[in-house]
Parts: C-alpha cells; sequence; structure tokens
C-alpha cells in the first residue's frame, strides 16, 4: 500500500527534475549566470524542491550536459527501430546538431563549474561516442555508407557543427554541413 502512494510523489518528482532541467538549459544558455532563483520559479517548483533535486550551481550544470548526452545517445536506437539506418543516421545527425548548439550555449557554464579548481570534470562523451558506433555499424551493415568509418572520423567530419554560433540561424547552416557528411558516408558505399 505505501508504493502506491509513493508513485505519485516519484512521477511528480521526477517531472519536476526533468522541468528544471529544460527551464535550466535554456535559462543558463541564455546567461551562464542565471539566478537559481529564477531557474526555480520559472519551472513552477519552490527552493526546496530545487535544492533537493540540485544542491549547488555545479550540480545543475552537470546534470543539464549529462541529461543531453544520454537523451542524443539513447535517441540512436530509436531511431533505428523506426527507420531506415541511412535515414536513422542522418536524422541523430540533426538531434547532434541541437546537442552541439545547447553545448555551445552551455559552455560559459560548462567552463565556470569545470574551470574552477578543485571543481568537478566535464562528463565523458562516451555515450554519444557509442551512439554514434552503433549508427554507424547498422548503416555499414545495410551497405548505406562506405565502410570503416569510425565514431572518431564521424566526430572529425562533423567538427564544423562546434564552429556554428548557437545564437545565430544556424539551422540551414547545420542541414547543409550533415548533409555533405552524409553524402561523403554514402560515397564508396557497397549499396550505393
Amino acid at each position: 500500500m505505501p508504493q502506491q502512494k509513493d508513485s505519485p510523489r516519484r512521477s511528480d518528482a521526477q517531472r519536476n527534475r526533468e522541468r528544471i532541467l529544460e527551464v535550466a538549459l535554456t535559462e543558463l544558455s541564455r546567461c551562464a549566470d542565471a539566478p537559481l532563483s529564477v531557474i526555480a520559479k520559472k519551472a513552477g517548483v519552490g527552493q526546496g524542491t530545487f535544492y533537493r533535486n540540485f544542491p549547488n550551481r555545479e550540480s545543475l550544470v552537470l546534470e543539464i550536459y549529462r541529461h543531453e548526452m544520454r537523451q542524443v545517445a539513447e535517441s540512436a536506437e530509436h531511431l533505428l527501430a523506426d527507420r531506415a539506418p541511412d535515414e536513422a543516421l542522418r536524422a541523430w545527425m540533426d538531434r547532434l546538431a541541437e546537442f552541439a548548439m545547447a553545448k555551445a550555449g552551455l559552455a560559459d557554464a560548462i567552463r565556470q563549474v569545470t574551470g574552477a579548481p578543485g571543481g568537478p570534470a566535464k562528463p565523458s562523451p562516451t555515450p554519444v561516442a557509442h551512439a554514434a558506433e552503433i549508427l554507424l555499424r547498422a548503416n555499414e551493415e545495410a551497405g548505406t555508407i562506405r565502410s570503416g568509418v569510425t565514431a572518431d572520423d564521424f566526430f572529425l567530419a562533423i567538427a564544423g557543427l562546434w564552429q556554428l554560433d548557437p545564437h545565430d540561424d544556424w539551422q540551414p547552416r547545420a542541414a547543409r554541413l550533415l548533409d555533405l557528411v552524409m553524402d561523403g558516408l554514402r560515397s564508396g558505399a557497397r549499396g550505393g
């Protein structure tokens, strides 16, 4: 019986946490020094709820980064389940571009948190690299991209994403860049 009472609270707590992360991503992308009280208010949670989830700015910023990375990584398998491998890869590249722009917007906040002496380290991009490998291998097996492309090759090829200004009209430029990369991956594919 107590578990039934706890379930709604847990789902409410999860929704509160997700809402805080969503608002914090927006606010900290606009201004690395956005007051935590403003983030809590815009997320519709009290200070107590906010600080139970994120006791300090560092924990909030790092969790936003981890959360966004997880979302990008998890989207790879979902896309592969619903689309052809090459369509999944191209759609995932768009999701990765969104992550790159969010990360660029958060760059100052991440630097403030991880650059302080004794501060926490920036989380490893391993989940995103693993997702890229899954997509690349699925495409290689389907014959939709050239063989032998590694995640490192892929990230070097799309490195231009991190040169785009997140406050500018970055979507058309990102789409052109990613289309070029996709064309290059397809060149020499056994299926095409």
